[in-house]
């Protein structure tokens, strides 16, 4: 059946209204649609002011059923009540969404729940599901829910790698990582660190393919390794040297302070660390505090430009944190479900790459629309996250200060 008309010619109508009083199968919306996908549809498509969005609303029209999205949890990032959730709403909107043909949930962190709210959007009518599964055994029992029902699947910021229906819209991942790296570096020569003893903390590897590609992004630019896990002992050109690496399963903050606090600990030695989140980051920062380690001794890393970060950076205790602009993410999943509740093909230019499962994964390639990281530190912080209004400057500032933020040029 085809989904993307908008309007019936008068024969058609007149053919429907015969059958129908006849008794027979309305059919008219067989025809052939007349919504079009916008030719400039891009990843560069998406505006902070969601200005492109109003472009999709014959897309929208012409499209049937609901677009379910489900959220994992609200603890591993701020990020899912904070942002993904009223910036979709905003992207749904600006699209000419009415309020009942999208549903937004959060599965507060439980495999279960997710799933059942997959079951009940595709109950309710749900044609497209866009969600961020908490991992990967509950992502495969969505997509295999929704292949055998005929609805359309994205997976939003994490992989998904089974099924022949699933998209994938996330940043690209080992570009993210490769902007840790090289961060990293530039900030043991900026901290003047000397013959660095280097500690990795890993995000959820156990869970989420993104950090396997990560950490395969900031192990090649750190080691010259694409692997998700460096040996022990290995050193660089720069002369570092790798003393630690472990993963803090399910990204889990508590985690990665246990596990620092036990290798630092042990190790007085470390100067250095790499961590693939803010999260993980603030949990390493805080052991270093408690430790009495001063301000601009010991380099950390992080994504997600959360507010902890950006605290971190201005204190000098963070070097820079990937930011990952969650509102063209939002747009980006929301036009890639209008096309394909539409029925239509995604262009080229929307859908610009691929993703592939990490050595040892099982499940296939899939398409991917992949949006461009920047890496943010005290240098373009005001002109990045500060302007977007991703933190709130207020709030920042009360927490580092009034004189930290004038001395780096945030108001």
């Amino acid at each position: 059946m085809d989904f993307k008309r908008l309007t019936l010619t008068a024969s058609a109508s007149l053919i429907a209204i015969i059958a129908t009083a006849c008794g027979g199968t309305n059919t008219a919306s067989n025809s052939p649609s007349t919504a079009t996908v916008p030719s400039d549809l891009s990843i560069s498509s998406f505006t902070q002011d969601f200005s492109y969005m109003p472009n999709l609303k014959g897309l929208v029209t012409a499209g049937h059923g609901m677009v379910g999205v489900i959220l994992p949890d609200t603890t591993s990032s701020v990020r899912y009540v904070a942002y993904d959730q009223p910036y979709l709403t905003q992207a749904f909107t600006a699209a000419g969404y009415s309020s009942s043909q999208f549903k937004i949930d959060n599965a507060q962190g439980v495999e279960a729940q997710q799933l059942q709210i997959a079951q009940a959007d595709i109950s309710a009518g749900a044609t497209v599901l866009i969600m961020d599964p908490l991992n990967s055994n509950v992502g495969s029992q969505i997509q295999t829910l929704a292949a055998s029902k005929g609805v359309k699947v994205i997976s939003y910021d994490r992989a998904t790698f089974t099924g022949t229906s699933t998209y994938y819209v996330s940043f690209d991942n080992p570009a993210v990582g490769k902007l840790i790296g090289q961060g990293f570096l530039d900030c043991v020569t900026a901290w003047g660190v000397k013959n660095p003893q280097v500690f990795t903390l890993d995000g959820g590897q156990n869970s989420d393919p993104n950090a396997v590609d990560f950490a395969k992004g900031y192990n090649s630019v750190v080691w010259g390794d694409s692997v998700a896990q460096e040996t022990i002992g290995k050193t660089n050109s720069a002369g570092a040297k790798l003393v630690g690496e472990k993963v803090a399963t399910d990204w889990k903050n508590d985690v990665g302070a246990t596990i620092f606090q036990q290798a630092f600990t042990a190790n007085k030695n470390i100067n250095a660390t790499i961590e693939a989140n803010d999260g993980l980051a603030n949990a390493v920062i805080q052991v270093l505090k408690h430790s009495n380690v001063k301000a601009k001794s010991v380099p950390t890393t992080g994504q997600d430009a959360s507010l902890d970060g950006m605290a971190n950076i201005l204190t000098d205790y963070q070097c820079g944190s990937v930011y990952k602009a969650v509102y063209l993410e939002a747009q980006d999943a929301v036009a890639l479900a209008t096309v394909l509740r539409a029925g239509d093909t995604p262009p080229s230019g929307l859908v610009n790459g691929t993703t592939s499962p990490p050595s040892g994964v099982t499940g296939s390639q899939q398409p991917a629309s992949l949006l461009v990281p920047i890496w943010v530190n005290k240098a373009n912080m005001e002109s990045t996250v500060i302007k977007d209004k991703f933190v709130d400057v207020a709030t920042l500032c009360s927490k580092v200060g009034a004189a930290v933020c004038t001395a780096n040029g945030i108001s």
